[in-house]
Parts: C-alpha cells; structure tokens; sequence
C-alpha cells in the first residue's frame, strides 16, 4: 500500500516514512453515560448469538450494536449479584459469571445454575474465568483455582499437589502449544501438556496478566505496569531481568497486532521498538471516553472494544484508507502520473508522489487547481501563474497565461485531437486554446458558451466535450460546434465531471448522473430513490463496475447490474455506498479541482474529498462474512411489556389489539447499515421493509394465531434469511368469541323473523280492515236493494195478483198476465241471489266470515237458522285452494237452503295441520233415492260440478244422506295437494300459526 505525506518543504526527500496513524485505519466510536453506556468494564464476552455482554461492577450490560441494556437477568434467569468480576462465554451459547462477592453461575438457554458451597466454591471473589480446549472451565478464585471437568457436578480446587500457590491467582491462559499458564502475584506458572503439575517461570516477579503474542511468546504484566517476556528456562547468568514494554495489559488481534491499555490511552503498536508513537494511541486527545482504562475485546467481527471509567470505546477497521500527510490538504487535486501512479497535489504545495518502497518525492511545485496527464505522459497543470508542463524526464515549462486571466484559477484542461491545450478559466473568462504557443480566445471557434466550463474529455470519435452550468454542454468537433441540453435530456444542473466510455459519455452533476448514448442522456437512477447527486468523480473498471464519487459518498455498482440499466433505463440500479462509516474524511468537491476519483496503474481507486485522501482496492474490499444473529426482543401491548418465552407461545390478553413487537439484528461493525424485513403471518401478504428501525407496529389486530418473523442483513448484504420468530396467540373475549358471532347471528334471524311476522300481521290486519270494510259496503248495498227495490218489486207483484184475480180464469187476459207475474216472481228471486253474492266475498283471507255472510244472506229469505262453527287456529288457505273451497262451500250452502226444506243448517270449519275439513250439515229432507243413486238432479249440475271442484285440489267429497234425516257434505283437503308439490297453508298462515 502506498504511504504519503503531504511535506511542506521544497526539496526532495528520501526520508522513510513512519507507520500509519491509528485513526487513518479505523473509525473510533466513543460512548459514555450520556449515551447508557456502562463504566468501568471489568470484562467483555460474545457468544455465537452476537450480544455483547459487558461485565462491571453496577452490573451486566449487554449490547446489540444499537443499545446497551442493563439486565438483571441472562437468558431469562436472573444474576446471583450484580457485582460481576468474571465473565467468559462457549462456543455452545453458555455464558459464565464470575462474582465479585464469591460464586459462579453458568446460564443456558434452557436453564441456569450457581456454584456455592455445594457447587464446590468457597464464598470468595472470581476473578477470572476460562474454558479450557477440553471444555473444562477454570476459574481463578480469591483462594486458588477451581475446575470444572466436563460433565462434572462440583468444581474441584487445585491442591498443593498441582505446584500453584493457595492465593492470589489473577489468569489462566491456554497456549496454543497446549501449555496451561497461571498468572499470580508471585509470578507466572505453566503445566506443559501431558504434566500434573505446574512450574514457575522466570522472571520470579509478580506477573498477574498474562497475553500470548502470535509467535508463541507469553507476556506477564507485574502491578507496576511493566511488561515481560515470560521464560521456561532461567536467563543467563549476570543478565539483568528487564521490563520491555510499559502498559497495563495487553492484546494481540486476529492480524497479529500488539496493542497496549496504558492509563490514559490505548496504543497500537507495530514492534516492540516503535512503542510510545503519539499517532498511534487513542486518548482523551483525540476522543476516547474517557481515562483509567480497563478491559479490552475483540468481537467476532473484528471490532476492538475497551472499557473506560467513563463509558465504552470501540475501534472499527476501515474499509477506505486514508491517506496521511503532516499538514492538512487543501482542496487536494488527483494527477495521473506518466505511468499511471496516483499522485497528488493541492491549492496549498505542490504537487507529490510516493514510490512502491514508501519513499516520497515532490514532482511539480507550486499550488494547482487541475490538472492534465497526456498518452504520451507529459503532465500539465493549472497553477496560479501559469500553464505547467513536466515531460517524461522530468524537465518543466512554465507558460504564461493571457494577461486577461492571469491569476484567475483553472478549472479544467484537455487536449484535442490536433495536439491544441484548452484551458478554462474562472470569472466567466472563458476557454482558451493553446497551439504552437499561442493563446486563442474559444479556439477561434463561434458558439462556445461564456459560461463556466467545470470539465473537459474526449470521446471516442476525439470531439472535445465541455461541462457548463445549467445543463449544458458545448462538443467541438471538425472545426463545428454543437450544444446538448435538456432537450437531449439532460438535466443536471451544474455539471461537474464528464468521463469518456468508449462510444458513450457519461456526466456527473449537481443532481445526478447521466449517460449520453445514441443522440440522448439517459438518467442513471439507484434503488432506494438513489439520485447519485453531486458526482464530481466517474470510473468504470475493465470489468465493467462503475464507481461514482459524489456528494453523499462513494457508489459502486456491479457490471451486472449496469448492464442490466444499460438494457433497460428506465430501471433503478443496486449500488453499495461507502461513506464515513467506512473510513472516509470530507466529501467529493463539488467545483474544483475534478476529477474527484482516479483508477491508479495498479487498480487502486483513489478518491479526493475537500480536505484528504483516500483509496480502496476495488478486487479486496473487506467484507463481513457473518450474517447477523436476529433475535425478538419483547412485546408490548395494553401498556405492558411482555417477555419472548424460550419456546412456546406467547399468550396475550384476551381483547389485544394493538402490538409494538421489538426485536434486533446482532452486528457490531456498521449497524447502521443493517436492514431488517418482517411479517405477521395471518395478517401480513408479504414482507415489511427492509427497513432500519427495530420495532414493528400492528394495530386493529382480530383475535387469533400469529407468527412474527424477521430477516435481517449485514453492512454488505448479506441476509440471515433463518432469522427469528414468535408465536403469539391472542385469545377473543366473548364478544369476539364463536359464540357471540352465532348468537349474534341467531338474534338477529330472530328479529328478522319477529319484523317480517310482524309485518305480515300488519298487512293481515290491514287486509281484513279492508276486507270488512269491503263487506259492510256490499252489505249495506244488499240490504238496501232488498228493502227498496225488491221490496217495492214485491208490493207491486201482489198489487198485479191482487188485481189479476178479478179477471176471470181462462180469459187470454187472465193467462197473459198470470205468466207476467211468473216471469217478474222468476225475477224477484234472481235479484235474490244477486244480493246473496254482493253479501259474499273471495277474500281468501276470510274464508269463514264471508261463508258466515253467505249463509245468513240465504237465512234471510228462507224459514231456516244458520250457524257457523270453526274448529282450531283459522289460517288462511292456498289461493287455488281456497277458491275451489269456496265454491264448493257456497254451492253446498244454497242447495240445502233452497232444496232441504230444513230449519236449520249448519257450516263447520276444520283447521288443523294435516287437512282443512268444511262441513255443511242441514236437518231437511235429504236427497231423493234418484238423486243419490245418479250423483245429481236431472238438468242440474251443481253436485257434478262439487266433485270435480274437489278433484281438482286433491281433495275429498263425502255426501252422507237418508230421506227425512237431513244430509251432511264433508269436504276434506289434505296438507299438501295430491301433486305434493303446493302446501295446502299459505307461508303467512304457518307465520300467523307459529
């Protein structure tokens, strides 16, 4: 990797340059009590869950990336104390506690235990814990060591036998050569594999903290913060025993990387021998938490943490290296060198390069605003006073510019295809164009913009592109001028950078990105509602990827993905942004000097920002390969909170109906970038998100079975697609129950059955309102008729026969008058039978009241009684069926009126549900023996004319007669027709009968 630094002097130098400061490589996060972060951290674990779990003497913390969360319990079983000296974690998720006031307890997803007395401690302080290859756990009591053996129920204290002395054991640690060490306030031990007891190792002075280094070496830390190299053998004779290294304890990370807790600060260091470099230690200087410094960790995915007596520091490894310099740039500007190096200058110095062995060397002097590296390899740059040029070998020319913009600043420089050096100049001075040492104002050429010209490329046809304001842009070609713009489809606003790709051209701007191809600008838009805003640097790689550098950071999008935009514009493009969470100091410029993004001769992308450097290699970006542990954390509802129990259902409230469920993603290095999707099984169609935020929210929730799930992904995509889920039940109330619903829907047949009697009561009633009202009138009609007209019929009938009579019998007189008063007799009668009918009704709502009409109509102008008797529940009949019952009744009725010469007839009616029965009874004379015999009276058909009526309904017709004993006529009508197909009741009458 190349080294700079930005060095103010004007000589070259061949000094070596020093080691990278700490913070060039990673991104310090400090967090104190303001932010919950717990203090005075005795010691840091992880477990395969990816918590954080953080032991001090308040309590145990445990921490998801976002928030510390203090917690009384582990696993849902709660801690024997809160003062915690000890803590360790196992591969199989188990975490170990070590208390400060004496026991250990072990805490397992499916349950938990404390070792006492009878667990085989004594009531004294852990204070360290281990677990050793084998499994066993070693804890490093105030009183000696105590071991738990795999399977074993007690621990077990080391005796004398075992070489160990009975107090003031700090540390155990296991080699990765086997060896078993112990570090005491009398020195270190160690137990080589296969040995039963320990030996003690020189130096013979107080070594509490030990470390192994990655070749092997053991470090023992004295209480005077003095570091020495343990040793197996004694040294040689005469030689003094020496601390080397200064510090309260120490690590070594996964790279082999020393680093060293002091008081105040916590250093890197390269080598033994480069300890105490000022740019190498985290302090109170450049941000750390806070002093006294403690415990310190290095998490699964490479993070180093530290404990302050402030709060908690956590040192992340960046992904954008930046570049180190001694004085702060100003405005840095990236140059191609001739053979495709990066170097780099600004509005401050001069212009330097850095050689693969780290040797610096200054190249062009003086400040530069843009720059120009030709094919041939001539270097030219836009200084204050004038156009530079370096030639391969290094000799330099410096041209004057114009008097007209001497001074001014240069924006951009590109040579055209004739070998001609256009120069942009700031003030709204223009371009100008250099050939044969002359300046000419826009080449000579008319229709060049005066507005300001940011950028300048060549395409591959060699016409020259110029980038202005307002979404323009002016390419000269062929000695012709031409202008794109929004018609071409281009709107950027300011645009900032134009980079040539092959045939097409791509162009960064205030707003976005475009690409002109085949005569148009086609907006390059990324998912998420990207818009690329303030690209003042492009590159797209031999591969194909495309990378950006633009406002809001650093883009870069796979050349699959492009091609597919390439194919489809109109389409939104995944991209991977790297900004300050990946190490990056600044933003890209958004005037001067571009570009803002350059690909070195060794594929190292380097990027400017508006005060420094960085780079990437795009082929070895470090990547988090682990997914992140998703877990749900709680679930509130009603205003409680509830906790996930281990398996099972969570059962809530009967009448829940509103949900907060928390849940989390356990990843420590960019949880900012962590995206999380969710669903509700049995409400949600399909996933929520991706999303940031680690709550979900369900409102209007019905009763029943519900399964959350959640997802979530890593800073570089990568998805734990297992992740976590919960079963939630949510019981109805009675009103949400089965039950209620049934009875719900019982009630309300119910009442939609009372409304429709009800109305079909109404309308009966109104009906026989009608109907009576109907008859009254036709009775009062009859009754008229009868007493005026029939009765002045009849007084002048017997006025005729009076006066007939005193004709004599036998005159043609006497016979013509006496058949005139037969015919007006035959005519009274008729009138008879007409006001019998306007007495009678068809109403089939009342059968037996306009039969009872019927019937005394006939009383009236007969020596006969009439009675009506009806038996059960009247209902109204079938219209069909009471019609022909009707009939048949009214025919029945004026038979044994005008035939029976009875004194009394009677109508019986019969209700019931299986058949209507209608009887006419008369106590007259019978039916003469001829007339039953044949079934009807010579020229007369009303009996004939009863039988068919009854056939025709299905029912039956029984004549019971004897001279002189009367006759009786029974019609009965079964509960359905002989058809079985109409019922003999109208469904108003089962309403009225029910």
């Amino acid at each position: 990797m190349l080294v700079w630094h930005h060095i103010a002097c004007g000589a070259t130098t061949a000094a070596t340059p020093a080691a990278r400061p700490l913070l060039s490589d990673y991104t310090h996060t400090a967090w104190t009590e303001v932010d919950g972060a717990p203090t005075g951290v005795t010691k840091f674990a992880q477990g395969p869950d990816g918590w954080l779990w953080i032991a001090t003497p308040a309590g145990l913390y445990r921490y998801d990336g976002v928030h510390f969360e203090r917690t009384d319990k582990v696993y849902g079983q709660p801690l024997y104390s809160s003062n915690i000296m000890a803590l360790a974690s196992t591969p199989d998720g188990a975490v170990w506690v070590g208390y400060r006031v004496g026991g250990v307890s072990v805490f397992r997803k499916d349950g938990a235990r404390t070792y006492m007395e009878e667990g085989g401690l004594q009531p004294v302080g852990a204070m360290h814990i281990e677990v050793a290859p084998d499994g066993a756990v070693w804890a490093a009591m105030r009183d000696g060591v105590a071991v738990l053996a795999p399977g074993a129920g007690r621990f077990r204290y080391l005796g004398p036998e075992a070489g160990l002395p009975a107090l003031g054991v700090f540390q155990i640690l296991f080699a990765r050569d086997g060896t078993t060490w112990a570090g005491t306030n009398t020195g270190a031990y160690f137990r080589k594999p296969g040995q039963t007891r320990f030996s003690r190792a020189w130096p013979r002075v107080a070594l509490v903290a030990l470390c192994e280094a990655p070749d092997g070496t053991i470090w023992g830390n004295d209480f005077g913060h003095s570091y020495y190299r343990a040793r197996l053998t004694p040294p040689p004779a005469g030689e003094p025993v020496q601390p080397e290294l200064e510090g309260k304890s120490m690590r070594f990370d996964r790279q082999g990387t020393m680093w060293m807790v002091h008081a105040d600060s916590f250093e890197r260091i390269a080598a033994p021998d480069s300890a105490g470099l000022p740019e190498q230690r985290l302090s109170s200087s450049n941000g750390l938490s806070g002093p006294m410094l403690g415990a310190t960790f290095q998490d699964r995915e490479g993070n180093l943490w530290v404990g302050t007596s402030r709060g908690i520091d956590r040192l992340r490894p960046n992904r954008l290296r930046t570049m180190p310099v001694v004085k702060p740039l100003e405005y840095p500007a990236l140059v191609a060198g001739p053979s495709g190096e990066a170097w780099v200058g600004d509005y401050a110095g001069d212009l330097w390069s850095a050689a693969p062995d780290g040797r610096i060397r200054r190249e062009m002097p003086g400040r530069l605003t843009a720059s120009y590296t030709a094919p041939d390899g001539v270097v030219w740059m836009g200084g204050m006073e004038g156009l530079q040029r370096r030639d391969r070998d290094g000799s330099q020319t410096l041209i004057r510019y114009p008097d007209e913009v001497t001074a001014l600043r240069v924006h951009a420089l590109q040579q055209d295809r004739d070998g001609a050096m256009w120069v942009s100049f700031s003030s709204g001075k223009g371009v100008y164009s250099l050939a044969d040492g002359r300046w000419t104002r826009s080449g000579g050429l008319q229709g060049i913009s005066d507005l300001l010209i940011t950028s300048m490329a060549r395409d591959g046809d060699g016409d020259l592109w110029m980038a202005h304001l307002r979404s323009l842009i002016t390419v000269v070609g062929g000695g012709a001028v031409r202008q794109l713009g929004p018609v071409q489809g281009l709107q950027l606003g300011t645009i900032l950078h134009l980079y040539a790709d092959g045939k097409a051209m791509w162009a960064g701007g205030e707003t976005g990105v475009a690409l002109h191809r085949n005569g148009r600008f086609a907006a390059l838009h990324g998912e998420r509602n990207e818009h690329f805003r303030g690209v003042s640097g492009i590159v797209r790689l031999p591969g194909g990827e495309l990378w950006l550098h633009g406002a809001d950071g650093l883009y870069r999008i796979a050349a699959a993905d492009l091609e597919r935009w390439l194919k489809d514009e109109g389409s939104a493009v995944p991209f991977e942004r790297f900004n300050a969470l990946d190490g990056m100091q600044g933003r890209a410029p958004q005037l001067r000097p571009v570009p803002s993004l350059l690909r070195s001769r060794d594929g190292m992308l380097w990027y400017a920002t508006t005060g420094s450097v960085g780079s990437i290699d795009p082929a070895h970006i470090p990547r988090n390969r682990l997914t992140p542990p998703v877990e749900v954390l709680g679930v509130s509802a009603g205003g409680l909170r509830y906790a996930v129990p281990r398996g099972g259902v969570l059962g809530l409230p009967q009448g829940t109906r509103n949900l907060q469920i928390d849940f989390t993603a356990l990843s420590l290095s960019i949880p900012e970038r962590v995206r999380l999707r969710y669903r509700l099984v049995g409400l949600d169609h399909g996933w929520q998100g991706p999303v940031e935020r680690r709550q979900a929210y369900y409102t209007n929730l019905a009763p029943g079975k519900y399964r959350f799930e959640v997802i979530a992904s890593n800073e570089d995509d990568l998805w734990n697609t297992e992740g976590a889920a919960l079963e939630l039940d949510i019981p109805p109330t009675f009103v949400q129950s089965g039950w209620f619903k049934l009875l719900l829907a019982a009630i309300g047949l119910l009442l939609l059955y009372a409304a429709y009697a009800l109305r079909i009561r109404f309308l009966t009633q109104r009906m026989q309102e009608r109907l009576q009202e109907r008859l009254a009138e036709r009775t009062r009609i009859a009754r008229t008729m009868h007493d005026t007209l029939l009765q002045s019929v009849q007084a002048l009938l017997m006025s005729f026969d009076v006066h007939s009579r005193n004709l004599k019998e036998g005159t043609p007189e006497r016979t013509r008058l006496d058949q005139t008063l037969n015919l007006a007799e035959q005519l009274l009668v008729e009138g008879r039978d007409q006001i019998m009918d306007l007495r009678a009704s068809g109403s089939p709502e009342a059968l037996e009241l306009t039969l009872e009409q019927f019937g005394k109509g006939l009383a009236e102008h007969r020596a006969h009684a009439f009675a009506v008797k009806v038996v059960g529940a009247t209902r109204p009949l079938c219209a069909d069926v009471h019609g022909e019952v009707y009939a048949i009744a009214r025919e029945a009725l004026f038979n044994a009126s005008r035939y029976s010469d009875a004194t009394r007839i009677e109508l019986e009616l019969e209700y019931s549900a299986s058949a209507f029965v209608l009887r006419v009874r008369d106590n007259g004379k019978g039916l003469d023996e001829s007339v039953a015999a044949v079934g009807h009276r010579p020229g007369h058909w009303g009996l004939v004319g009863m039988r068919e009526r009854a056939r025709g309904i299905g029912a039956g017709l029984d004549i019971a007669s004897k001279p002189g004993a009367g006759t009786v006529i029974t019609v009965t009508v079964p509960g359905r027709h002989q058809d079985a197909a109409q019922f003999l009741y109208t469904p108003q009458a089962m309403v009225r009968s029910s």
